[in-house]
């Protein structure tokens, strides 16, 4: 078994997903404005939160990496989660990100972005991330943007329009070149 990373920003702990973490997180992704931008749009019930989050935390055996639970530092509350999926099915490594409603627009999902590309190229190696965001979701666009991703396509991605923003290492010269 994999033993996943913690990793620590200014303001934020990234730890395992646990099930610690489930009534949190079933009830982000219970919350319309939460989902709405993820998947088919649609909240979860109980259930299938609870497959996603098995999903989650399986990922970081089969493929090495995943999504990480943000919890405020100061209070240790869970407030999201951020971290780099490739499920079966997608073009790409992708950064992504969820931030509760009420812990929106504080800078937590572009310090934990943040966060996550220093590991995929310090830890992992990897030559490209790719973000990919829902057509008409300006604040993850604007977050790609400020994490330094580039828009370099938009894709239909399981019946929906995508902008690809995609992020390449800082020391690699050529960073266009890899698109």
């Amino acid at each position: 078994m994999i033993e996943i990373p913690t990793l620590e920003t200014e303001r934020l702990r990234m730890t395992a997903l646990t099930e610690r973490h489930f009534n949190d997180y079933a009830a982000m992704l219970a919350d319309p404005d939460s989902t709405r931008w993820i998947g088919d749009g649609l909240p979860l019930d109980r259930t299938n939160a609870w497959r996603s989050l098995a999903m989650l935390i399986g990922h970081w055996q089969l493929r090495g990496y995943g999504m990480w639970a943000l919890e405020l530092k100061s209070t240790g509350e869970f407030i999201g989660r951020a971290g780099l999926l490739h499920p079966e099915g997608w073009p790409d490594i992708e950064l992504g990100w969820m931030v509760k409603p009420q812990h929106r627009h504080h800078g937590y999902a572009t310090e934990a972005g943040a966060a996550t590309l220093d590991f995929a190229w310090e830890h992992l190696h990897i030559l490209r991330v790719i973000s990919l965001v829902r057509v008409g979701n300006e604040a993850s666009d604007r977050v790609a943007e400020r994490l330094g991703g580039e828009h370099i396509e938009d894709i239909d991605f399981f019946g929906s329009d995508n902008h690809v923003f995609a992020y390449y290492p800082p020391h690699h010269e050529s960073r266009r070149a890899l698109a």
